[in-house]
């Protein structure tokens, strides 16, 4: 019985089929040769396949990472660019030399310093002398109090030192009315700004703490506490004379770069285990460690004296300050400080003031 199926339609040959829209694309790298006949077949154009106008089958891969040969036609080149040469140089083929460089500007002199010249800002230069600090001197030359070969100073005025610089009275009657405080901190103060919430030595300064055996006549009123700031450091946990001050030549003369006033402190030790007797197990060449061949932040530190004051308290003599420094050179030496107390600063030592009270500093006194 005949088959009501439609015969098929013969297979097209390679000829008839139709062109399609061209597209402008990037060639393809050529291909690895491969030793398959069937995988060179699967690769090859089919016969009569229109030249320019004919779409490809497949979606061409990606560019290559090698440069392809250049192609015929309107396509996209993958050529390596040519070097690019020297500039300002001609090229082999005589083509017009690119445009020479521009001329190198020469160097602009430097303005010479104020150190060339040798002059120095004029507060700079009253804190040398020992006339008052730089922030006591900017505050008399905004007065007008201060003078200059016989001119008023502007702010920021560079002098030299053969300068002649005067003081108005004014400004020498407001430095003697500024007072230098003498305090025994107690441990739990913190001596700078207040911080982590524990209290700064400064709020320990009113009549109540005023120790009542003061030798000095002063009486005590809220304007000595503007400006009064610490000349020096004492850690939290450590006891002792902390100075106090509104003058600017007392902080310069404790604190300054160039400052030379010693210090003087009575430092209670542990060795290891070693509580009684630490003087016995102690190591002799350890003690001289201390006095000289420390660092503490990649510097060396100064020479100091330490001895001991009795089995279990050595006596250091210091002329920097560091922060926590005796507590660190200790520790670098396998001791541990257990108590700590300055008592002397300079020529000025802690006397019979109690703990937690303070006095003024009187004026035959000099650190």
């Amino acid at each position: 019985m005949p088959s009501s199926r439609p015969p098929a339609a013969p297979a097209a040959e390679p000829g008839d089929q139709l062109p399609r829209r061209a597209v402008l694309r990037r060639p393809a790298a050529p291909p690895a040769a491969s030793s398959s006949p069937a995988a060179a077949t699967s690769r090859a154009p089919a016969p009569g396949a229109a030249r320019g106008n004919a779409r490809p089958d497949a979606r061409p891969p990606s560019r290559p990472a090698a440069a392809a040969p250049s192609a015929r036609g309107n396509v996209w080149r993958a050529e390596p660019a040519p070097p690019a040469a020297p500039r300002g140089a001609a090229s082999a083929s005589g083509a017009r030399p690119s445009a020479p460089a521009a001329p190198v500007r020469p160097a602009v002199p430097v303005k010479a310093t104020a150190a060339a010249a040798g002059t120095s800002r004029l507060n700079k230069r009253m804190a040398e002398l020992g006339l008052c600090s730089r922030r006591e001197a900017d505050d008399w030359i905004a007065q007008g109090w201060v003078k200059v070969n016989g001119e008023v100073a502007p702010m920021g005025l560079q002098v030299l030192p053969a300068d002649h610089i005067e003081v108005d009275k004014k400004a020498q009657g407001q430095q003697e009315q500024q007072v230098t405080i003498l305090l025994h901190k107690p441990m739990g103060y913190v001596s700078g700004q207040a911080e982590d919430g524990h209290t700064p030595a400064v709020a320990l300064i009113n009549p109540r703490t005023h120790w009542r055996d003061d030798p000095g006549r002063m009486r005590f009123s809220p304007p000595q506490l503007r400006g009064l700031a610490p000349a020096g450091r004492l850690d939290i946990d450590s006891v002792g004379l902390l100075v106090l001050t509104q003058d600017g030549r007392v902080a310069r003369q404790l604190i300054g770069e160039d400052s030379t006033v010693d210090k003087e402190y009575l430092v209670r030790v542990q060795y290891g285990d070693v509580a009684l007797d630490v003087q016995a197990a102690f190591p002799p060449a350890q003690l001289a460690r201390l006095c000289h061949g420390l660092e503490l932040d990649g510097q060396p530190l100064k020479q100091a004296r330490v001895e001991w004051q009795n089995p279990e308290q050595l006596r250091f003599v210091l002329t920097e300050g560091k922060k926590r420094q005796i507590r660190r050179m200790c520790e670098q030496v396998g001791l541990k400080v257990v108590g700590l107390k300055r008592i002397r600063i300079g020529r000025v030592t802690l006397g019979n003031l109690p703990v937690g009270q303070w006095r003024y500093l009187l004026p035959h006194e000099q650190f």
